[in-house]
Order: structure tokens, then C-alpha cells, then sequence
């Protein structure tokens, strides 16, 4: 019998937006994946406090937007297991779950800077990894530390449609169409827009 296969993207999602949902889809389609779970966590390590909106908004939002996906499930699995990292989170999964086949999905940004989370390298031997093109972070990710440490790992983007069925060590670099969201510019957007409101409001009292 086939094992489930899941598509694990975790982050922030400070706030979900349209390339969390243009990444999923992708990793659907070219990973055979059964779902994908979004793990929006309660507080990144690497990222500061500041700007962050609250779990219960951001777990609103990301619902919001994974609406429109039968196959995109939001989860606050991370809270409810007590994990604050990656490592941990993924060990824990693996024990709750140890007939499914998990895929970590991320961004080349997140493959360049992979060696500061905790553990790093254990992570490549927890679940089989699937790197997404993002812009300009692709060369620097490719010459980084995790990608030469684990390059007899790699496996060719024509091939990835099995990766989850692949035992770790295993990841593949995916070459996809780019997506312009970006979740740090929909948070000044806004940012902008409060101040722009605080303005009019301002001139409009001074007229009254």
C-alpha cells in the first residue's frame, strides 16, 4: 500500500500570502505530494519579535488564503507539540506519523542560510528536502555549505516526483516559474498605509 505523502512548508507566514500558495501548488504537481501542510510557528528563532502579528491572526490569515486548496491544510502543530525548532518539529512528526513520507519545502534563501538553524545537518537526515528557485539567492545557494555537503544527495529535478519515497539523505533543487510575493513587502504595504491613514485623519480634525 502507498504510503501518504506530505509536503511540510513551515514559517511565519507574517502573512500568508500568494507565493506560499504558488510554491505549494508547485510542490503538489511536481512531487506527487498528497497534501501540503502549512506549519505556521509561533515564533521563528531567526526572526525578531517586532512585526510579528499573533498566532491566532497569522493561523486566520494563512486559512484565508489555503481556503481555495482542498489539499493545503494550516496546522499549529508546533504549538500544540511544544517545538520552537525545525529539528525538533520534524523528529516529532516522524514519531506521530511513521507511515508517512514527509517532504521539508523551501525556498533558496532558506537552502543558503540553512546551516544557522539548529542542527542543520541532521535535518537532511530526518526527511527528503525539495529547494525552490527564488530569485537571486539561487547561486548562493548552490555554493553554499549544505548544497556542497550534501551535493552526492542531490537528486535530478527530472526525478523528483519520487523524492518522498526516497530515503534521506535526499533533496532536489527545483528550477520554477518566480512568484513576486513577498511577505516583508505586504507588511510594509501596510505599514505604509496605516501611516498614510494617520495622516488624513490628522488633516482632517485640523479642518473640523
Amino acid at each position: 500500500m502507498r504510503r501518504l505523502r506530505i509536503g511540510l512548508l513551515g514559517g511565519s507566514f507574517n502573512p500568508a500570502h500568494e507565493g506560499h500558495l504558488h510554491i505549494s501548488k508547485l510542490a503538489l504537481q511536481r512531487l506527487g505530494l498528497d497534501y501540503v501542510w502549512w506549519l505556521v510557528s509561533p515564533q521563528n528563532p531567526l526572526k525578531p519579535i517586532k512585526d510579528m502579528a499573533s498566532l491566532p491572526e497569522r493561523l486566520q490569515g494563512a486559512h484565508a488564503v489555503a481556503r481555495r486548496h482542498p489539499r493545503i491544510r494550516v496546522s499549529a502543530v508546533e504549538a500544540r507539540l511544544g517545538t520552537r525548532y525545525t529539528v525538533d518539529t520534524l523528529a516529532a512528526l516522524r514519531r506521530h506519523f511513521p507511515s508517512t513520507r514527509f517532504v521539508w519545502l523551501m525556498g533558496a534563501d532558506n537552502l543558503s542560510q540553512v546551516v544557522r538553524w539548529r542542527q542543520w545537518s541532521r535535518i537532511f537526515h530526518l526527511v527528503a528536502i525539495a529547494v525552490f528557485a527564488r530569485g537571486s539567492y539561487v547561486m548562493k545557494a548552490l555554493a553554499g555549505k549544505a548544497a556542497k555537503r550534501y551535493r552526492h544527495s542531490r537528486v535530478s529535478p527530472g526525478t523528483a516526483h519520487g523524492l518522498a519515497a526516497k530515503a534521506p539523505p535526499a533533496w532536489a533543487f527545483l528550477p520554477t516559474p518566480l512568484h513576486q510575493a513577498s511577505a516583508t513587502e505586504i507588511r510594509r504595504a501596510r505599514s505604509r498605509g496605516k501611516k498614510q491613514g494617520r495622516a488624513l485623519n490628522g488633516r482632517g480634525s485640523r479642518r473640523n
